[in-house]
Order: C-alpha cells, then structure tokens, then sequence
C-alpha cells in the first residue's frame, strides 16, 4: 500500500508541473499576441498622430521665422540707421521625431536648407534698379524644411518670397502665410507694393538634418528698391516658382478687390487684371496681366542673412 500510495503521489507532481508549463505558456502566448496587437493597430497610429503634431509644430515655427524676417527686412528699409535692422534674430526648427521606448518604431527626421529654386520676379517692361538700369528678372532664394516623415505624409515648407508654401507628396502646393504684397485700386491705375525677402546663405551654414532642434541666426544685410515702368495694359508682371499653385491661389487672392471696376458685373469680360499659370518661353510661370488699369509695380528686395546650426559667423 506504502509503495503504490507514493507512485500515485510522483504522478500527481508530474501533472501539476506539466500543468504549470502549459499555464505558462499560455501567458507568454497571450503576451505576445497583445503585443503584437498593440504593435501593429495603435502604434502606427500613436506614430502617425506624433508626426503630425510635429508637422503643427513645423508650421508655427515656420510662422514665427516669418514674422522675424518680415520685421527685419521692413526695419531695413527704413534705413540703415534703424537699430532693430541690425540685431540677429534666433528661431528654432523642430527637424523630426523620436521613436517610442519599448515598441519597434522608426523616428523621423528632416532637413533644413537654404537653396536657390529658380524662383524670380520680372516685368514688361523691364524692373529697374535705383540707378535706372534695367534688369532680366529678380532672384530669390528660399529656406526649405523637408521631413522625411515614416507614417504621416512627407511635407515640405518652404519660405519663398515671403510666403509659406505647404507642398506634399500628394496634391498641390498650397501658400500658408502671404507674402508681403499690397495692392491698392488708386483710380485710373493698380499699385502694386511687394516688399521681398532674399535669403542669403553662408557657405559651411547653410544645411543640416537630424531630429532635434536647430537654431537659426538670420539678420538684415543690404536694401535694394525696385521700380517698373507702369505696366501697361496687355503687357505683365510673371512669377517664376517650382510652387506655381500656391503663387497664383495667393496673387488671385490679394487681388480680389481690384480684379473688376466698381459696380461691373464680375465676369471675364470685366475684368481689370488677370493673373493665371501659362506658358513663357517655355517655361510655366504665373503672369499678371492688366487689361483695363496699368499697374505699378514697387519692389523692394532686402537680403537677409542666415546661418543654420550652432557656432554663428560674424
């Protein structure tokens, strides 16, 4: 009776630990699917939601950078003497994203450069200098942003002429802020103001990319008015960009009021300028065209200077 008491005992244990492995196995097992669970639906989306606030903080950051280089670039013209012209501005862009702890995810990253896009301004007939000389279109170059994003659409900002362009992967380029541009109906004519930044790089200064934060210096450099002769009627204004979208939204826009004479009935018939993407010598462009008012066009291109990254040069 002892001996078969205890070989009913050891068989017994045997159950038990054998139950316990499968017990914990289980758990292990039901661990994993959670996790996976968690890894493959809520994480990309977690992710996802992340790179898009980064990308709302891009743009205010962007917006702010804005705003100094405006501020900077109308105290410049002012005149030399005008102290605030001549005091450095810092902005921060935010370049990416970490991952998150624990789970298999990728960071984002971008990059931040100063690049000259082929973007310039020019008239029929000719933009002069101070001087009287006339000139075959103004350049501008601009501070491009890219975030190479791993779950929300890669985006693109661009500070162009004063404006920010929003351009993504899918669909057009959109203009975010406009550019300093006024324009007034001041009776038989259309008067045109547009003050224009030119971003004007640093070689060694002028790129970086990563996740964190950059800084970025930029200060007033040089003044240069611009006048066009009045821009008759059937003659034009064009607008030279990779983001031609965004420029004719926005010229369409600032021009609303002007766009018919008081009291006409708005239609194409009426109308007094008309701004459109076409073909100029082989290239596209966005052209102003007036057809009832002339226009005159008052530029005022001021360089500013920038410096991307730490270690500034004087």
């Amino acid at each position: 009776m002892y001996c078969k008491h205890m070989k009913y005992r050891r068989i017994n244990k045997e159950n038990l630990v054998v139950a316990g492995v499968i017990e914990a196995l289980l758990l292990v097992a039901l661990c994993a699917i959670i996790i996976s669970l968690i890894q493959l639906s809520y994480i990309p989306q977690i992710m996802k939601q992340r790179e898009a606030e980064h990308m709302d903080e891009v743009s205010n950051q962007f917006s702010y950078l804005k705003n100094m280089i405006d501020i900077q670039a109308l105290a410049g013209s002012m005149g030399t003497d005008v102290p605030l012209a001549h005091v450095p501005m810092m902005t921060q862009i935010t370049l990416g994203s970490r991952n998150l702890p624990y789970f298999v995810t990728a960071p984002s990253y971008g990059e931040l450069s100063i690049k000259d896009m082929g973007a310039k301004i020019d008239a029929n007939p000719p933009i002069q200098d101070s001087w009287h000389v006339y000139l075959s279109g103004i350049p501008f170059s601009s501070i491009v942003y890219h975030a190479y994003n791993m779950y929300f659409v890669e985006q693109t900002y661009i500070l162009e002429g004063g404006g920010i362009i929003l351009s993504q992967s899918s669909g057009d380029s959109t203009m975010r802020a406009d550019p300093s541009i006024s324009v007034e109906d001041v009776g038989n004519k259309i008067e045109m103001k547009f003050y224009l930044p030119n971003i004007i790089g640093i070689p060694g200064k002028n790129s970086t990319n990563g996740y964190g934060g950059c800084f970025i210096r930029t200060n007033y450099s040089t003044y240069h008015p611009y006048l066009s002769d009045q821009i008759p009627i059937d003659n034009y204004i064009i607008i030279y960009s990779n983001h031609l979208t965004a420029w004719n939204e926005t010229l369409n826009r600032l021009f609303r009021d002007v766009m018919y004479d008081a009291g006409d009935k708005p239609s194409p018939e009426n109308k007094t300028v008309n701004i459109s993407i076409t073909q100029y010598e082989g290239k596209n462009v966005v052209k102003i065209t007036p057809l009832k008012h002339p226009i005159n066009l008052e530029l005022k291109v001021v360089d500013i200077s920038v410096q991307i990254g730490p270690g500034w040069i004087t």
